[in-house]
């Protein structure tokens, strides 16, 4: 697939360069807000606002791209990151805590836009092979995961104000971007005609739309709250930028490495199963995150913290393009990621609250309900049999 279709390559390619746009801002955005913020319990405030950022736009570029096509609403997220890049750059050298905040906004849009990249995928393939095309696009986050820890490390101090090359460099692969996604073919731009507009109590009332929203909500939700909360624990335990760089590394490697094994599996084994699964493992991460404050622990719950959301993201995908139909793909997919961001916003600025008033393993015991309210579910209504098949 990834050599025939050129379609699937430009957009794993285009997710690369996203995530290390995002894996810059994860290893430094919350040690930047540290120490520009007025009070520590803010420090995370810039990364719940970039999600922000996302919620307020995910829905208007889903819409968009219903009407016109998947490539202007791609175009505009990326453009939206180069502008955000630039605007925390100029907060950074300036030391203005509110321009650095300002900035994430639309680097959120940006965020938003590259969560369409596997719902695109999709659209360019069979029904058979959903899962693959996803997870495939997903698995383009490996090459950033092996260089976004170095780029972080190399742009804090490549200008004279530390951490402004950084934002600067966000800017610059943001511009990639946008190059590479205006080489989408041409029928990557063309739009599925929409019918009329469908409620969202039709699509809620659904089971196979409401255990693929909760899926990817819990599962990106819980993983948004300790990726962010990571590096402020590792910080406030004496770990070093660097230590922190290649617990990322290994989360983000978690994230993306196993969606080569995961797209077949759900193509072979169905959703629900595979939700179930990426549930246990984030419980396992949790567990791991618990029994120390070492490098060693932190590097295998992140590790573990990423493979869960993997599964959870994929399952959740392929599942809600069961329970819609084509006329229906913009609302159902809005409503999805209108759903994960809302929770990763709130995640995002919870992780410094929590980490600085309550620690670290508050953080992960409170992982733990959510996922056994999705095992509950999906064991649930497998065993009552009334949600579509996959």
């Amino acid at each position: 697939m990834l050599l025939r279709n050129p379609y699937i390559v430009l957009l794993a390619a285009a997710q690369a360069l996203y995530w290390c746009c995002s894996l810059i801002g994860i290893t430094l955005t919350a040690l930047v807000g540290l120490q520009l913020a007025p009070s520590n319990a803010l420090a995370t405030l810039p990364l719940a606002l970039l999600v922000l950022g996302g919620l307020l736009t995910v829905q208007p570029l889903s819409a968009l791209m219903q009407r016109h096509g998947r490539r202007p609403g791609l175009l505009l997220g990326a453009g939206a990151g180069v502008l955000g890049g630039l605007l925390s750059a100029l907060g950074v050298w300036l030391g203005d805590f509110g321009l650095f905040c300002l900035g994430a906004l639309p680097i959120g849009s940006y965020q938003a836009s590259a969560m369409y990249y596997r719902f695109a995928a999709m659209d360019a393939v069979s029904v058979a092979q959903r899962g693959r095309a996803a997870a495939y696009v997903m698995g383009g986050g490996v090459l950033a995961a092996l260089l976004a820890p170095s780029l972080a490390l190399v742009s804090r101090n490549a200008l004279a104000t530390p951490f402004v090359g950084a934002y600067a460099l966000i800017a610059l692969l943001a511009l990639c971007g946008a190059a590479l996604l205006n080489c989408l073919p041409a029928q990557a731009a063309s739009s599925v005609a929409s019918g009329p507009r469908i409620a969202l109590a039709s699509l809620l009332a659904r089971p196979t739309v409401r255990l693929a929203l909760l899926t990817t909500a819990v599962g990106h939700g819980l993983m948004m709250l300790v990726m962010n909360a990571t590096p402020l624990a590792m910080s406030l335990c004496g770990l070093s930028i660097e230590a922190g760089a290649q617990v990322i590394q290994w989360h983000l490697l978690g994230m993306f490495l196993p969606a080569f094994i995961a797209g077949p599996l759900v193509d072979r084994l169905g959703s629900r199963r595979i939700a179930l699964l990426g549930s246990l493992v984030l419980a396992l991460s949790a567990a791991v995150a618990m029994t120390g404050l070492g490098q060693a622990q932190f590097l295998l719950s992140s590790f573990l913290l990423g493979l869960g959301w993997n599964l959870m993201m994929i399952a959740g995908t392929t599942l809600l393009a069961a329970g819609h139909s084509a006329e229906e793909r913009g609302q159902a997919q809005g409503l999805m990621e209108l759903g994960n961001g809302s929770v990763a916003a709130l995640g995002s600025f919870a992780s410094g609250v929590l980490i600085t008033g309550l620690g670290w393993n508050a953080v992960n015991i409170g992982m733990l309900p959510l996922l056994l309210l999705v095992v509950l579910l999906m064991a649930g209504v497998a065993q009552s049999r009334v949600s579509q098949p996959n």
